[in-house]
């Protein structure tokens, strides 16, 4: 095992690219429709807990891992204890399975983007028609997988830091302007009220509330890249006079302010043309393309939201992407680039199975869950939970907080204040809410 020689040439550019990473479809495309099919407000306050409460620990337990042992996630885990490099392969595991469906969406996006300059497929029908011929859907996912894949040959410094760095200030400016334009359009308050003010008789009973706390557990794991090794390895590539507590909260807050600014950009509009906020991962696919067509301006605005979605799904997958590559790249004698072709080629192949299950062969399934449905189960619910389950144990058990706390300190340079709330955090209450809302999940069969 040999450390990283690569690092980042600067904090604003780990910044950017750790709140790349953490900004990305789960905040764009996820986070407004999973918003709305759990009864708005109710979801968001849920949402904002868990942030607190495995959020921040388990991103903090992750970067402090990553600069800590300078390796790729499974080695990382490794250098802390030899018998716990599994932690890390939950991260590599989970990088891999989101990429298969994250890609997917990915190609629609950029469709879209050609559908908004073209002023083509503005209807609530054409995504069914679009993703159920075959061939085309997955050659948009391989223009995405090979945008990615480019980025992430470039290396941390020239590839990923400079792209995020240059992506993220400009989906930062123009989503809070599409949120501006949103919340002025007739009857927006009734989408802000959705998003804002909990309606609780909209929870079904213990079950209800179980299955949505499930759903803001998931969406925080998804959203911040949680139990992906993401961090771990972007912590890897850091020097060590870095404040990482610093960096979590900065990280953590732009993160939230992105996913409510999609809210406030997307729901109100929703609302205000009188259409349906809970209609699945189909909302910014089939519901935002009539609200822009209209509009006054409906093109212009579809197409710079959809370069939007883009850059944010672009600056998150380079760095699933390079949590397998710098695996890769360590466990073989392949160079950077050629680890990069092989991995993307890999998940391109899953990717189009995951395409070809939404609607040209539905028969592409695991039971009764297509195989796109199933990438995005088993890696948000599934892998990111058990994989920050054992990241809070590893920190908080195996390598201890004195041990974690010297390196979230810098060696005593920095005061650590939260100290022992990160202690009872990490060692008790994130373990046994992923325990709990994971253990409910698999008997209710949510």
């Amino acid at each position: 095992m040999t450390n990283n020689k690569e690092q980042w040439s600067s904090r604003f550019g780990f910044i950017m690219a750790a709140a790349g990473s953490a900004i990305g479809l789960g905040n764009l495309w996820k986070f407004p429709y999973i918003t709305g099919t759990n009864g708005g407000a109710v979801f968001l306050l849920l949402y904002i807990v868990f942030l607190v409460l495995l959020g921040i620990p388990i991103l903090l337990s992750e970067l402090s891992i990553g600069r800590f042992a300078g390796m790729n996630a499974i080695d990382s885990c490794k250098k802390i204890d030899s018998k716990w490099g599994f932690a890390g392969a939950f991260g590599i595991a989970g990088a891999f399975g989101v990429m298969s469906s994250y890609c997917v969406v990915g190609g629609w996006v950029i469709r879209y983007i050609i559908n908004s300059v073209t002023d083509a497929g503005m209807s609530a029908d054409y995504f069914s028609e679009f993703s159920s011929r075959g061939l085309e859907p997955i050659l948009w996912t391989l223009v995405f997988m090979a945008i990615t894949c480019f980025i992430v040959t470039g290396g941390v410094a020239k590839g990923i830091e400079r792209v995020s760095s240059i992506l993220l200030p400009i989906l930062i400016v123009f989503l809070l302007g599409i949120m501006i334009y949103s919340l002025t359009l007739p009857n927006a308050i009734e989408g802000v009220k959705f998003f804002l003010v909990p309606d609780f008789s909209e929870i079904e009973g213990f079950s209800g509330f179980m299955r949505i706390a499930l759903n803001a557990m998931g969406q925080v794991f998804f959203s911040l890249s949680l139990g992906m090794g993401t961090l771990i390895t972007y912590g890897s590539y850091l020097p060590k006079e870095s404040r990482l507590l610093q960096s979590t909260v900065t990280v953590v807050v732009m993160d939230t302010v992105i996913a409510l600014a999609a809210g406030f950009a997307i729901l109100p509009a929703v609302f205000s043309f009188g259409l349906e906020p809970g209609g699945g991962f189909g909302l910014i696919f089939q519901t935002l393309p009539v609200v822009f067509s209209r509009m006054n301006g409906g093109t212009f605005i579809s197409a710079i939201f959809f370069v939007l979605v883009l850059f944010a799904a672009l600056t998150s997958s380079i760095s699933l992407l390079e949590v397998i590559v710098a695996w890769v790249c360590t466990k073989t004698k392949l160079t950077r680039t050629w680890a990069a072709i092989i991995v993307s080629a890999l998940i391109f192949a899953a990717g189009s199975l995951a395409s070809l299950s939404v609607g040209a062969v539905p028969q592409l399934s695991v039971g009764d869950v297509p195989l796109f449905n199933f990438f995005t189960f088993m890696s948000d619910k599934v892998i990111m939970p058990l994989g920050g389950f054992f990241i809070c144990l590893l920190t908080g058990w195996i390598w201890g907080i004195p041990n974690a706390s010297e390196e979230i300190s810098n060696s005593g340079k920095l005061k650590f204040r939260a100290r022992k709330l990160f202690s009872v955090t990490v060692r008790y209450i994130a373990p046994a809410l992923i325990a709990v809302i994971f253990v409910t999940s698999v008997f209710s069969g949510e």
